[in-house]
């Protein structure tokens, strides 16, 4: 982060000053005292379990110059708010703003958000662009998911003098949630990948989370660019909302996308190819152009999941956007690896079982991309191994969803499925229903039990796929079944 008086600080939060108003942050923002460092800011969040306020001492004991705290704290230097949550995105609005103000613009904010996707989106963004810019600070993505009210304001406070891109993965369970973030760190380029039922209970239907997803749209800084999902209906109809003067791009397989794939196959590793097409409105300069203008590449992924392909065209078209060569964007979308655990994370054990982990989260869309990306990956000579959990915050329509993956689960002709806690048994209940299965579904009712049946029945040859909401923990049988093999091999 930029250097900071606590008077600035105070000023930027609306906050009271209980400090000597020209102590200096130096370091980052924190709000783990743990990660305390000299010259670090502390900020005390209250939560469920635990009070930051408890652990503010121990922040400036290793270093921390200044809290920023709902109350004052005796013999600590501390601004003090109503909201430190709030707060913090007040002060990572100030940050990027006062950046920008001496920057000339820079740095350029891509926002992006959608119901699947965002974190992979996110990932490409940041190989695709880091090439283009030179610095430790010039290009900031986030690890893993840091996309709500807490986690992006972190992520922009990072922002320093000589960062060039920030890349700001923007969720949503409730309307306005974008809107707030987006008012935090307002984009350059603002991209809607799909809109789905994750959260839908506590949005209440698909039309409120469509409505929450175009805040987007309408959050994107003057003369920006919005980039718009052309195959996902409901995204594709927030064109209608493009201001005047903002730029819009689209992106999709249908033919009059701006940016789009042709052509696409998927190998037995589940992944994809395709050709990379381009309108000659958008591409920045010459490549293999066709007669009517438009350029061509060829992208080998190696993301596994035929879903990636969309995520792939959406972190291109943004690219294109930010002056990227086509043949650069193409060559960098092949080299482009996986860089968030636990979301398609495939591990060759040396025993011969395929464990593909993607228990970080699950909705009914991506559950059913990753039960299909399953099935093309076993093929018909290799058992596949469906390891499934709750899918969680979907509301009156759980029970359905849940059923519903069950029955998918069948008609793709999963060899084996493992249904893993109350929350998902309507997983198995759907297996049942759907077809004359007995031992082909189990119902476990805990990790501890789904652990010793895997470790008992993977043979070698067997495709296993993990996923789950995160909340369910499933994460922790996808760390353990990657490692399984090798934890033998050490303990003999």
């Amino acid at each position: 982060m930029i250097e900071l008086t606590a008077a600035q600080v105070a000023a930027a939060t609306g906050g009271r000053l209980h400090a000597d108003p020209d102590v200096t942050v130096t370091g980052a923002v924190i709000i783990d005292s743990r990660q305390a460092a000299p010259g670090a800011l502390f900020v005390a969040l209250p939560g469920e379990r635990v009070d930051g306020h408890d652990f503010a001492a121990r922040a400036v004991s290793a270093g921390a110059t200044l809290v920023l705290a709902a109350r004052e704290l005796d013999g600590l230097p501390t601004v003090v708010v109503d909201d430190p949550q709030e707060a913090l995105g007040e002060l990572a609005r100030y940050v990027l703003a006062t950046v920008r103000e001496g920057g000339d613009g820079w740095p350029k904010v891509v926002g992006v958000t959608g119901s699947v996707g965002k974190t992979t989106t996110k990932d490409l963004l940041g190989q695709l662009l880091t090439p283009e810019v030179s610095g430790e600070d010039a290009i900031i993505v986030p690890t893993g998911s840091f996309n709500n009210e807490i986690g992006l304001p972190l992520t922009v406070l990072r922002v320093t003098r000589d960062t060039r891109y920030l890349i700001a993965e923007m969720g949503a369970d409730r309307i306005g949630n974008i809107a707030y973030l987006t008012r935090i760190a307002p984009p350059n380029v603002g991209v809607v990948l799909a809109v789905g039922v994750a959260h839908v209970g506590h949005f209440g239907s698909v039309e409120a989370i469509a409505k929450t997803k175009a805040e987007m749209v309408s959050g994107v800084v003057d003369g920006g660019s919005v980039v718009l999902n052309a195959d996902d209906l409901r995204v594709a109809a927030m064109a209608g909302q493009v201001a005047p003067g903002t730029a819009l791009r689209t992106f999709g397989t249908i033919p009059s996308a701006d940016v789009r794939a042709e052509d696409i196959s998927v190998d037995a590793t589940g992944r994809a190819r395709f050709t990379l097409r381009v309108a000659a409105s958008v591409a920045p300069s010459a490549g293999q152009t066709a007669d009517d203008g438009e350029q061509r590449a060829d992208v080998a992924l190696q993301l596994v999941g035929p879903h990636h392909v969309s995520n792939a065209l959406a972190a291109a078209t943004v690219a294109l956007r930010l002056g990227v060569p086509v043949a650069d964007v193409a060559q960098r979308l092949t080299e482009a690896t996986a860089r968030s655990p636990h979301r398609m994370a495939v591990t060759e054990r040396p025993d011969g079982v395929t464990v593909i982990d993607d228990a970080y989260n699950a909705n009914p869309d991506s559950m059913k991309a990753a039960l299909r990306t399953l099935a093309v990956m076993a093929g018909r000579t290799r058992r596949s191994v469906a390891v499934l959990g709750e899918m969680r915050e979907l509301g009156e329509g759980a029970r359905a969803a849940h059923d519903e993956i069950g029955r998918l689960v069948v008609r793709l002709n999963i060899k084996q499925l493992v249904v893993v806690g109350d929350g998902a048994y309507h997983i198995h209940e759907g297996a049942m229903q759907e077809g004359s299965w007995g031992s082909e579904t189990i119902f476990v009712p805990d990790l501890p039990a789904a652990r010793s049946l895997l470790d008992e029945s993977l043979e070698p040859g067997d495709v296993v796929l993990v996923k789950s909401s995160l909340g369910s923990g499933l994460w922790e049988l996808g760390d353990h079944l990657s490692m399984a093999q090798t934890n033998k091999d050490n303990n003999k």
